[in-house]
């Protein structure tokens, strides 16, 4: 563990379409997609504006999960990191590797089965954070885990990330919020019991919930949970994109 939390920095969605899901994307946030520009990587970059939001790439041979969102957490070692959450319970899904002028990265799994990336960033790129509120990128981290105890006890040793509050979602259920810096970043529990398998959830910022589902349905996605008004008084919904992929989304007015 460095001397400062790590944070998430990245984030990428698995598509067997990419240029439809690129559509869809664009007509629920409105962000544009262009090749990454790495000779050989059959990947996009999703931007919003000038800023850039995240990837999307096509889904792995013989990858058995449905499509999925996947964030990749700041490393200054890779390979150390992997060897430390292999220590503390989790799996190496995928062996790092380097993409050339850009970084090098790992595909774990915290102890329960959730799945992770770690990224580490080639000399002399930043790849800083965007602030949590920031329109059109991820304003929370949400982590349903086999055991909510023990996945908090693998990720703030491996990242050094720091619980700040500690509330009851149901009886007998805890819900651990932390920081990896600065900012509130997320939270995590115990998964309900329909919840089939560990799994994070990112939620982007948008403007209103009930015109950011409206667009959501109109694009060919599905809402999986209505909008519900949260702790703090922000209004969240959960979708699907036409593949299947999950994704949530965070407003400060329905």
């Amino acid at each position: 563990m460095g001397s400062a939390p790590q944070p998430f920095i990245w984030y990428d969605v698995m598509a067997p379409d990419m240029a439809a899901a690129g559509r869809f994307y664009g007509a629920v946030f409105g962000w544009q997609m262009a090749d990454s520009g790495v000779a050989g990587m059959d990947y996009g970059i999703f931007r919003d504006g000038e800023s850039e939001v995240g990837g999307i790439m096509p889904v792995p041979p013989g990858f058995v999960l449905p499509p999925m969102w996947t964030g990749y957490v700041r490393s200054a070692d890779v390979d150390l990191d992997a060897r430390r959450a292999v220590a503390l319970g989790g799996a190496l899904v995928q062996e790092a590797i380097d993409i050339p002028g850009v970084g090098r990265f790992a595909v774990l799994a915290d102890p329960g089965g959730a799945l992770f990336n770690i990224f580490q960033p080639a000399d002399g790129a930043t790849m800083a954070p965007a602030s949590s509120s920031a329109p059109g990128h991820v304003g929370w981290h949400d982590l349903r885990a086999h055991d909510g105890e023990q996945a908090w006890e693998f990720y703030s040793r491996l990242f050094g990330w720091i619980a700040t509050e500690t509330m009851e979602a149901m009886p007998g259920q805890r819900y651990r919020m932390f920081v990896t810096g600065g900012e509130q970043a997320g939270g995590m529990m115990t998964k309900f019991p329909g919840v089939a398998a560990p799994h994070w959830a990112f939620f982007f910022n948008t403007d209103a919930i009930d015109a950011a589902a409206a667009r959501i349905e109109k694009a060919g996605g599905t809402i999986t949970l209505a909008p519900m008004e949260v702790p703090g008084g922000q209004w969240i919904i959960e979708a699907k994109d036409p593949n299947g992929a999950g994704f949530g989304l965070l407003a400060d007015r329905r």
